[in-house]
Protein backbone atom coordinates (compact mmCIF):
# COMPACT_ATOMS: atom_id res chain seq x y z
CA UNK A 1 0.00 0.00 0.00
CA UNK A 2 0.97 3.69 -0.47
CA UNK A 3 3.52 4.93 1.98
CA UNK A 4 1.29 7.80 2.73
CA UNK A 5 -1.46 5.68 3.76
CA UNK A 6 0.55 4.29 6.70
CA UNK A 7 -1.24 6.86 9.33
CA UNK A 8 0.67 7.85 12.23
CA UNK A 9 0.24 7.97 15.90
CA UNK A 10 2.86 10.83 17.59
CA UNK A 11 0.99 11.04 20.62
CA UNK A 12 -1.74 9.21 23.32
CA UNK A 13 -3.30 10.17 26.78
CA UNK A 14 -5.70 8.14 28.76
CA UNK A 15 -7.25 8.16 31.86
CA UNK A 16 -9.13 5.33 32.91
CA UNK A 17 -9.46 3.36 36.93
CA UNK A 18 -6.56 2.60 36.64
CA UNK A 19 -5.31 6.07 37.09
CA UNK A 20 -4.21 9.23 34.97
CA UNK A 21 -2.00 8.76 31.77
CA UNK A 22 -0.56 6.07 29.63
CA UNK A 23 1.98 4.46 32.08
CA UNK A 24 -1.02 4.13 34.58
CA UNK A 25 -2.66 2.44 31.97
CA UNK A 26 -0.32 0.06 30.65
CA UNK A 27 1.02 -1.05 34.18
CA UNK A 28 -2.72 -1.91 35.06
CA UNK A 29 -3.71 -4.15 31.93
CA UNK A 30 -0.33 -5.42 32.66
CA UNK A 31 -0.73 -6.44 35.98
CA UNK A 32 -4.23 -7.83 35.58
CA UNK A 33 -5.73 -6.87 38.60
CA UNK A 34 -9.56 -5.59 37.72
CA UNK A 35 -10.10 -2.01 39.13
CA UNK A 36 -14.16 -2.79 40.13
CA UNK A 37 -15.32 -1.88 43.23
CA UNK A 38 -18.42 -0.32 44.95
CA UNK A 39 -20.04 2.43 43.12
CA UNK A 40 -19.19 6.14 45.45
CA UNK A 41 -20.46 8.64 42.48
CA UNK A 42 -23.90 8.03 42.81
CA UNK A 43 -26.60 6.30 44.83
CA UNK A 44 -27.27 2.96 44.04
CA UNK A 45 -29.88 1.73 45.98
CA UNK A 46 -31.81 -0.32 44.54
CA UNK A 47 -30.12 -1.39 42.03
CA UNK A 48 -29.21 -5.36 41.11
CA UNK A 49 -25.44 -4.65 40.61
CA UNK A 50 -23.24 -1.45 42.80
CA UNK A 51 -20.10 -1.78 41.06
CA UNK A 52 -17.89 -0.32 38.00
CA UNK A 53 -14.65 0.78 37.74
CA UNK A 54 -14.71 4.46 38.45
CA UNK A 55 -11.54 6.56 39.19
CA UNK A 56 -11.95 8.80 42.02
CA UNK A 57 -11.81 13.00 42.00
CA UNK A 58 -12.65 12.73 38.18
CA UNK A 59 -13.75 16.61 37.28
CA UNK A 60 -16.19 16.97 35.02
CA UNK A 61 -16.33 14.94 30.92
CA UNK A 62 -15.43 18.78 29.07
CA UNK A 63 -12.04 19.09 31.71
CA UNK A 64 -10.95 15.98 31.63
CA UNK A 65 -11.51 16.14 27.83
CA UNK A 66 -9.34 19.52 27.60
CA UNK A 67 -6.67 17.72 30.19
CA UNK A 68 -6.27 14.75 27.64
CA UNK A 69 -6.52 17.11 24.75
CA UNK A 70 -3.42 19.29 25.68
CA UNK A 71 -2.08 16.02 27.34
CA UNK A 72 -1.65 14.09 23.86
CA UNK A 73 -0.54 17.45 22.07
CA UNK A 74 2.05 17.92 24.48
CA UNK A 75 3.15 14.35 24.56
CA UNK A 76 3.60 14.69 20.48
CA UNK A 77 5.48 17.33 20.84
CA UNK A 78 2.77 19.97 18.84
CA UNK A 79 3.54 23.74 19.23
CA UNK A 80 1.07 26.22 18.75
CA UNK A 81 1.14 26.64 15.29
CA UNK A 82 1.21 22.84 14.67
CA UNK A 83 -2.06 21.96 16.93
CA UNK A 84 -4.07 25.16 15.22
CA UNK A 85 -4.17 23.10 11.80
CA UNK A 86 -5.54 20.18 13.38
CA UNK A 87 -8.67 18.82 13.47
CA UNK A 88 -11.09 17.41 16.39
CA UNK A 89 -12.77 14.70 16.13
CA UNK A 90 -15.18 13.67 19.47
CA UNK A 91 -16.55 10.64 20.75
CA UNK A 92 -18.81 10.91 23.42
CA UNK A 93 -22.69 10.19 24.39
CA UNK A 94 -25.15 11.82 22.09
CA UNK A 95 -26.82 15.16 22.70
CA UNK A 96 -27.79 18.52 21.17
CA UNK A 97 -24.99 19.90 23.24
CA UNK A 98 -22.08 17.78 21.84
CA UNK A 99 -21.31 19.89 18.81
CA UNK A 100 -21.09 22.95 20.87
CA UNK A 101 -18.94 20.98 23.31
CA UNK A 102 -16.74 19.89 20.72
CA UNK A 103 -16.31 23.85 19.58
CA UNK A 104 -15.84 24.50 22.73
CA UNK A 105 -12.80 21.93 23.61
CA UNK A 106 -11.40 22.58 19.62
CA UNK A 107 -10.88 26.44 21.53
CA UNK A 108 -9.70 25.38 24.70
CA UNK A 109 -6.79 23.59 23.69
CA UNK A 110 -5.98 25.57 20.39
CA UNK A 111 -7.23 23.55 17.82
CA UNK A 112 -8.67 23.91 14.41
CA UNK A 113 -12.87 25.04 14.04
CA UNK A 114 -12.51 21.94 11.72
CA UNK A 115 -14.58 18.99 14.59
CA UNK A 116 -16.64 16.06 14.00
CA UNK A 117 -19.04 14.83 16.86
CA UNK A 118 -19.31 10.85 16.77
CA UNK A 119 -22.49 9.61 19.19
CA UNK A 120 -22.51 5.97 17.84
CA UNK A 121 -22.69 3.81 21.05
CA UNK A 122 -19.32 1.72 21.68
CA UNK A 123 -18.19 2.54 18.24
CA UNK A 124 -17.69 5.86 18.46
CA UNK A 125 -14.38 6.16 18.89
CA UNK A 126 -13.04 3.90 16.34
CA UNK A 127 -15.02 5.10 13.65
CA UNK A 128 -13.67 8.86 14.31
CA UNK A 129 -10.04 6.72 14.10
CA UNK A 130 -10.94 4.86 11.16
CA UNK A 131 -12.47 8.18 9.40
CA UNK A 132 -9.11 10.12 10.38
CA UNK A 133 -7.00 7.09 8.91
CA UNK A 134 -9.47 7.62 5.72
CA UNK A 135 -9.50 11.38 5.66
CA UNK A 136 -4.97 11.62 6.16
CA UNK A 137 -4.83 9.00 3.79
CA UNK A 138 -6.29 10.38 0.39
CA UNK A 139 -5.00 14.30 1.65
CA UNK A 140 -7.55 16.12 2.80
CA UNK A 141 -5.88 16.19 6.19
CA UNK A 142 -2.93 16.29 8.08
CA UNK A 143 -3.14 15.85 11.42
CA UNK A 144 -6.48 15.15 13.54
CA UNK A 145 -7.01 14.77 17.56
CA UNK A 146 -9.21 12.25 18.40
CA UNK A 147 -11.13 12.31 21.52
CA UNK A 148 -13.16 10.32 23.65
CA UNK A 149 -14.67 10.05 26.52
CA UNK A 150 -16.97 8.02 29.11
CA UNK A 151 -17.46 8.88 32.90
CA UNK A 152 -19.68 6.27 34.59
CA UNK A 153 -22.78 8.37 35.74
CA UNK A 154 -26.34 6.99 36.53
CA UNK A 155 -28.24 6.95 33.75
CA UNK A 156 -26.36 4.64 31.44
CA UNK A 157 -25.97 2.93 34.45
CA UNK A 158 -29.42 2.27 34.99
CA UNK A 159 -30.23 1.17 31.67
CA UNK A 160 -27.79 -1.51 31.92
CA UNK A 161 -28.46 -2.37 35.07
CA UNK A 162 -32.79 -2.43 34.16
CA UNK A 163 -31.29 -4.83 31.30
CA UNK A 164 -29.53 -7.21 33.37
CA UNK A 165 -26.56 -6.44 31.33
CA UNK A 166 -23.97 -6.35 34.24
CA UNK A 167 -22.24 -9.18 35.96
CA UNK A 168 -24.29 -10.38 39.01
CA UNK A 169 -20.78 -11.19 40.61
CA UNK A 170 -18.99 -8.44 39.97
CA UNK A 171 -16.20 -9.47 37.20
CA UNK A 172 -16.13 -9.40 33.64
CA UNK A 173 -15.01 -12.91 32.56
CA UNK A 174 -14.50 -12.41 28.90
CA UNK A 175 -14.29 -15.79 26.52
CA UNK A 176 -14.70 -17.49 30.29
CA UNK A 177 -17.08 -20.49 31.46
CA UNK A 178 -19.48 -18.92 33.56
CA UNK A 179 -18.93 -15.48 32.30
CA UNK A 180 -22.25 -13.45 33.81
CA UNK A 181 -22.10 -9.93 31.97
CA UNK A 182 -20.00 -6.67 31.82
CA UNK A 183 -19.13 -3.65 34.02
CA UNK A 184 -18.92 -0.33 33.41
CA UNK A 185 -15.78 1.63 33.52
CA UNK A 186 -14.08 5.60 33.20
CA UNK A 187 -12.52 6.22 29.90
CA UNK A 188 -10.90 9.60 28.71
CA UNK A 189 -8.37 9.25 25.80
CA UNK A 190 -6.92 11.29 23.01
CA UNK A 191 -4.76 10.37 20.28
CA UNK A 192 -3.08 12.36 17.73
CA UNK A 193 -3.14 11.05 14.25
CA UNK A 194 -1.04 12.46 11.60
CA UNK A 195 0.01 11.99 7.53
CA UNK A 196 3.83 10.20 7.78
CA UNK A 197 4.83 13.43 6.03
CA UNK A 198 3.67 16.31 8.44
CA UNK A 199 5.16 13.49 11.19
CA UNK A 200 8.45 13.50 9.18
CA UNK A 201 8.30 17.09 8.51
CA UNK A 202 8.69 17.97 12.52
CA UNK A 203 11.10 14.86 13.16
CA UNK A 204 7.83 13.63 15.07
CA UNK A 205 8.45 10.51 16.99
CA UNK A 206 5.73 7.49 15.77
CA UNK A 207 4.29 5.49 18.93
CA UNK A 208 2.36 3.26 15.99
CA UNK A 209 1.11 3.50 12.66
CA UNK A 210 -2.59 2.38 11.68
CA UNK A 211 -1.92 0.49 8.32
CA UNK A 212 -5.39 -1.12 8.50
CA UNK A 213 -9.08 -0.42 9.42
CA UNK A 214 -12.66 -1.89 8.89
CA UNK A 215 -15.85 -1.12 9.39
CA UNK A 216 -19.42 -3.57 9.11
CA UNK A 217 -22.65 -3.93 9.94
CA UNK A 218 -24.73 -7.21 10.65
CA UNK A 219 -28.66 -6.08 10.09
CA UNK A 220 -29.32 -8.84 12.54
CA UNK A 221 -30.92 -7.68 15.99
CA UNK A 222 -30.75 -4.21 17.66
CA UNK A 223 -29.11 -5.44 20.81
CA UNK A 224 -27.90 -9.10 19.84
CA UNK A 225 -24.91 -9.62 17.72
CA UNK A 226 -25.19 -12.08 14.55
CA UNK A 227 -23.86 -15.25 16.26
CA UNK A 228 -21.85 -16.26 13.15
CA UNK A 229 -19.74 -13.10 13.72
CA UNK A 230 -20.72 -12.05 9.77
CA UNK A 231 -20.85 -8.07 10.35
CA UNK A 232 -17.22 -7.90 12.30
CA UNK A 233 -15.86 -10.45 10.42
CA UNK A 234 -16.54 -8.42 7.25
CA UNK A 235 -14.30 -5.75 9.57
CA UNK A 236 -11.24 -7.51 10.03
CA UNK A 237 -11.15 -8.88 6.64
CA UNK A 238 -11.33 -5.32 5.29
CA UNK A 239 -8.16 -4.33 8.40
CA UNK A 240 -6.01 -7.18 6.90
CA UNK A 241 -6.68 -6.45 3.60
CA UNK A 242 -6.44 -2.66 3.19
CA UNK A 243 -3.10 -3.40 5.10
CA UNK A 244 -1.94 -5.75 2.87
CA UNK A 245 -0.22 -7.86 5.26
CA UNK A 246 -0.19 -11.27 5.41
CA UNK A 247 -2.74 -12.54 8.12
CA UNK A 248 -0.03 -14.55 10.03
CA UNK A 249 2.01 -11.35 10.66
CA UNK A 250 -0.98 -10.74 13.27
CA UNK A 251 0.16 -11.35 16.53
CA UNK A 252 -2.38 -10.13 18.97
CA UNK A 253 -6.33 -9.10 19.35
CA UNK A 254 -7.57 -6.72 21.99
CA UNK A 255 -10.74 -7.86 22.12
CA UNK A 256 -14.57 -5.93 21.96
CA UNK A 257 -15.37 -8.77 24.40
CA UNK A 258 -17.45 -7.55 27.03
CA UNK A 259 -17.95 -10.66 28.94
CA UNK A 260 -21.57 -11.44 27.99
CA UNK A 261 -22.43 -14.67 26.60
CA UNK A 262 -23.78 -13.57 23.24
CA UNK A 263 -21.24 -11.08 22.14
CA UNK A 264 -18.29 -13.48 22.87
CA UNK A 265 -19.14 -15.99 21.03
CA UNK A 266 -20.02 -13.93 17.93
CA UNK A 267 -16.88 -12.40 18.31
CA UNK A 268 -14.75 -16.25 18.39
CA UNK A 269 -16.91 -17.01 15.46
CA UNK A 270 -15.64 -13.65 13.37
CA UNK A 271 -12.07 -14.25 14.17
CA UNK A 272 -12.65 -17.92 12.99
CA UNK A 273 -14.52 -16.88 9.63
CA UNK A 274 -11.48 -14.44 9.06
CA UNK A 275 -8.07 -16.89 9.97
CA UNK A 276 -9.70 -19.88 10.21
CA UNK A 277 -8.30 -22.96 12.65
CA UNK A 278 -4.93 -20.16 12.72
CA UNK A 279 -7.60 -17.99 14.92
CA UNK A 280 -7.12 -20.14 17.91
CA UNK A 281 -3.20 -19.89 17.81
CA UNK A 282 -3.61 -15.81 18.07
CA UNK A 283 -3.18 -14.58 21.21
CA UNK A 284 -6.25 -12.47 22.52
CA UNK A 285 -7.74 -10.68 25.65
CA UNK A 286 -10.31 -8.15 26.58
CA UNK A 287 -8.98 -5.52 28.67
CA UNK A 288 -12.27 -4.63 29.76
CA UNK A 289 -11.74 -7.29 32.07
CA UNK A 290 -9.65 -4.85 33.98
CA UNK A 291 -10.98 -1.29 33.23
CA UNK A 292 -14.69 -1.80 32.39
CA UNK A 293 -16.65 -1.00 30.07
CA UNK A 294 -16.35 2.75 28.20
CA UNK A 295 -18.90 2.73 26.04
CA UNK A 296 -18.72 5.38 23.62
CA UNK A 297 -14.99 6.30 24.60
CA UNK A 298 -13.88 2.33 24.70
CA UNK A 299 -12.48 2.01 21.18
CA UNK A 300 -9.85 5.35 22.25
CA UNK A 301 -9.31 3.38 25.13
CA UNK A 302 -8.16 0.38 24.07
CA UNK A 303 -6.57 1.82 21.11
CA UNK A 304 -4.17 3.29 23.53
CA UNK A 305 -3.81 0.01 24.79
CA UNK A 306 -2.61 -1.76 22.17
CA UNK A 307 -0.35 1.26 20.94
CA UNK A 308 1.42 0.59 24.61
CA UNK A 309 1.31 -3.53 25.00
CA UNK A 310 3.06 -3.76 20.92
CA UNK A 311 5.92 -0.97 22.44
CA UNK A 312 6.60 -2.33 25.28
CA UNK A 313 6.26 -6.35 23.66
CA UNK A 314 3.90 -6.99 26.69
CA UNK A 315 0.45 -8.69 25.79
CA UNK A 316 -2.02 -7.76 28.58
CA UNK A 317 -4.18 -10.17 30.45
CA UNK A 318 -7.13 -11.51 29.94
CA UNK A 319 -9.12 -10.99 33.63
CA UNK A 320 -11.61 -13.02 35.62
CA UNK A 321 -11.13 -16.35 33.47
CA UNK A 322 -12.87 -19.43 35.57
CA UNK A 323 -11.83 -21.85 32.04
CA UNK A 324 -12.06 -22.67 28.52
CA UNK A 325 -15.82 -22.26 26.67
CA UNK A 326 -16.22 -24.39 24.00
CA UNK A 327 -18.30 -21.97 22.12
CA UNK A 328 -15.08 -19.88 22.07
CA UNK A 329 -12.07 -21.84 20.78
CA UNK A 330 -9.54 -18.99 21.70
CA UNK A 331 -5.77 -18.71 22.71
CA UNK A 332 -7.18 -16.46 25.32
CA UNK A 333 -4.18 -15.12 27.90
CA UNK A 334 -4.62 -15.85 31.13
CA UNK A 335 -2.54 -15.36 34.26
CA UNK A 336 0.36 -13.81 33.46
CA UNK A 337 1.57 -11.22 30.30
CA UNK A 338 2.89 -12.57 27.19
CA UNK A 339 5.73 -11.30 25.31
CA UNK A 340 4.48 -10.21 21.90
CA UNK A 341 6.13 -12.13 18.93
CA UNK A 342 5.05 -9.67 15.84
CA UNK A 343 4.46 -5.83 15.49
CA UNK A 344 0.51 -5.95 14.13
CA UNK A 345 -2.17 -6.30 16.41
CA UNK A 346 -5.89 -6.11 15.69
CA UNK A 347 -8.07 -4.24 18.20
CA UNK A 348 -11.86 -4.74 18.30
CA UNK A 349 -15.05 -2.88 18.73
CA UNK A 350 -19.21 -3.60 18.80
CA UNK A 351 -22.03 -1.61 19.31
CA UNK A 352 -25.57 -2.40 19.70
CA UNK A 353 -27.82 -1.93 16.06
CA UNK A 354 -24.76 -4.07 14.92
CA UNK A 355 -21.87 -1.57 13.99
CA UNK A 356 -18.35 -3.27 14.04
CA UNK A 357 -14.95 -1.69 13.84
CA UNK A 358 -11.82 -2.99 13.24
CA UNK A 359 -8.45 -1.31 13.27
CA UNK A 360 -4.89 -2.65 12.77
CA UNK A 361 -1.95 -1.69 14.73
CA UNK A 362 1.49 -1.89 13.79
CA UNK A 363 4.95 -0.82 16.07
CA UNK A 364 7.15 1.39 14.67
Amino acid sequence: MAERQHLRITGVHALSALGRGADALLAGVLTGTPAFAPVRRFDTTGRRVTVAATLPDVGPLADELTDAIDAACRAAGLDRTQRSGAALFLAVHGGPEVPALAADLARRCGLAERTRVYTTACVSASTAVADAATLIGRGDLDRVVVAAGYLVEPDQYALFDAGRAFAADGAVRPFSAGRQGLLLGDGVAAVVLESPTAAARRGAPTLATVPGWGRAGDAYHPCQPDPQGSGLARAVAAAVRRAGLPAETLGYVNANATGTPYSDVAEAAALRRVFGDRAGRIPVSSTKSVHGHALEASGLLELVVTVLALRHGKLPVNAGFLGPDDTCPLDVITDAPRPAVTDYALTLNAAFGGANTALLVGAP
